[in-house]
């Protein structure tokens, strides 16, 4: 472990006279699905008024662990306390009875109905004759926005309203149960910068009056900034409880897949040779409203970054560049001959791969197998005339399974039973399995826990090194500025800057030239 940390002074929810209060203990927490462990022997607690952060790599037991406090699941083995009293959680309704809420990261709330009715959905407040009472409900609602100090009309319909507001009313509903712990699982996900300060400022505020945090993120630099303690789990056991001022990121990594990746998400100096023919090249292209003009070169080996607001082109240039959506002007050259790609299908040709920002829809075909899904961009190469050759396929699956390390009992499991990160994984692999020369990669990290992201990265790198050139899309600025060997901002449709990583000293300036505040 890294000794160069600062020194840990006991956080405010620690009473020095009497110890730490516990909200939540569970203690040697096993589940199993099918004869299959998931958890093993787990224990957790949360002290009164903390912040406790929840970290582990996909599939490593997280999800199940919540759920059982929750009351979605049954234990096989153990005890849970709450407030120091053991409590038998056989639903949701006894979890929320002993004030255990949770903020989902995909939202439990119904867009035709105003804020105070998804506050009190199923639990409205009633006048005379049993009606329901509209009224008192509108006024509990603001009760409880005061309290949390935020300005929201319980009126207004919630469709209206930004994704913000959403997350705030997922709180409010939570509150309005007399929730003493709340679980947030990646309550920012969709959040924008300046609204992810709000629910940080609101946490703080709940912490005040002792509720507790469970805070379940990827995002480490945000776990940081808001948690207390963290508990790391791997393959459904615990491997550590510590504060977070004991921990560096490389500490957390280490515990999460269960060895060292010294400078993963540090940016490693590489030797990149443009002095020959790039491998990609564009000059003035325009498909639509949002690739107007854009010019680049890619070298082998190199790995260019595209940076840019939501809008400014850069999805719409990998489709573009991927034969998604046409080419209405200018070029694209491939190894310095003129080329046109009209579909994917010439595309995967010409040796291009794009890994789609969204997996589940654009990636994967969910409710078939693992092996499928990795064969599918290569069936004509496994055909023996009319047929598939089977034995050849499944070598092949199992190959890039291996390669990967994607964690799966089977290949011939559906892949939509697969965690974010496995299924990311799957994706990824499928495409290399093509041989491609140029990899497009769109927002490749969205949705992984923080080791699948550090060998993903580790993969790019080696990859690189081997002569594949990369164009990575990524709006996590320090995984941008970890990999990239070149910067392009884009704006409105056109490349704006173009960057040397070693040009860029921080993250402060990469966002700096994105806004448009400096060229």
């Amino acid at each position: 472990m890294n000794q160069d940390v600062p020194d840990y002074t006991p956080p405010p929810y620690v009473r020095a006279d009497a110890g730490p209060e516990f909200a939540v203990q569970m203690r040697g927490i096993s589940k199993a699905f099918s004869g299959v462990p998931i958890l093993t022997d787990v224990d957790f607690d949360v002290h009164r008024g903390e912040v406790h952060a929840l970290a582990g790599g996909n599939g490593a037991g997280k999800s199940t662990l919540m759920k059982i406090l929750q009351g979605v699941h049954s234990l096989d083995a153990g005890e849970i306390l709450i407030s120091g009293r053991k409590v038998d959680l056989r639903s949701i309704h006894d979890a929320k009875a002993h004030g255990i809420g949770m903020v989902f990261q995909e939202f439990s709330l119904v867009p035709t109905l105003t804020v105070a009715q998804n506050i009190f959905l199923g639990r409205e407040p009633t006048g005379a004759g049993g009606l329901i009472d509209d009224r008192e409900a509108v006024r509990r609602s603001r009760e409880i926005f005061t309290e949390m100090g935020v300005d929201i009309d319980p009126r207004a319909e919630l469709a209206g309203i930004g994704t913000a507001y959403w997350q705030l009313t997922e709180i409010a509903k939570a509150l309005a149960q007399d929730a003493r712990v709340i679980i947030m699982d990646e309550p920012t996900a969709a959040l924008a910068k300046h609204e992810t300060e709000t629910l940080f400022e609101l946490i703080r505020r709940l912490q005040a009056r002792g509720i507790s945090i469970v805070y379940i993120s990827h995002r480490m630099d945000e776990v940081y900034r808001i948690a207390d303690r963290i508990t790391v789990l791997r393959d459904g056991r615990k491997v550590i409880t510590s504060p977070l001022a004991l921990l560096t990121t490389e500490d957390i990594i280490e515990e999460m897949i269960g060895r060292r990746l010294e400078g993963a998400m540090h940016w490693q100096e590489r030797r990149v040779d443009r002095s020959g023919t790039p491998l990609l090249e564009a000059r003035n292209l325009k498909a639509g409203s949002r690739v107007q003009d854009i010019s680049f070169k890619l070298y082998p080996g190199e790995i260019v970054g595209l940076a840019g607001l939501m809008g400014s082109g850069r999805t719409e240039l990998a489709q573009c560049l991927f034969g998604i959506d046409p080419v209405e002007d200018g070029e694209l050259l491939l190894r310095g001959r003129r080329t046109r790609i009209r579909d994917p299908r010439a595309a995967v040709s010409a040796g291009l791969a794009l890994i789609p920002e969204d997996r589940r829809v654009q990636g994967l075909v969910l409710d078939h197998s693992v092996r499928d899904n990795l064969l599918l961009p290569l069936l004509s190469e496994l055909r023996r005339g009319p047929l598939v050759n089977d034995r050849a396929g499944t070598e092949l699956a199992d190959l890039l399974i291996g390669k990967m390390g994607i964690k799966v009992a089977s290949a011939a499991k559906p892949v939509r039973l697969l965690s974010g990160g496995n299924q990311q994984k799957v994706v990824i692999a499928k495409w290399l399995g093509t041989g491609p020369d140029v990899v497009i990669m769109d927002e490749p990290t969205a949705g992984v826990d923080i080791g699948t992201k550090t060998e993903i990265i580790a993969m790019i790198r080696q990859l690189a090194d081997e002569g594949k050139a990369f164009l990575l899309i990524s709006s996590e600025l320090p995984e941008l500025l970890a990999v990239s060997d070149r910067v392009l901002v884009l704006r409105d449709g056109t490349v704006d800057q173009e960057l040397d990583r070693r040009d860029i000293p921080d993250e402060g300036t990469l966002q700096l030239a994105i806004q448009g505040a400096q060229s």
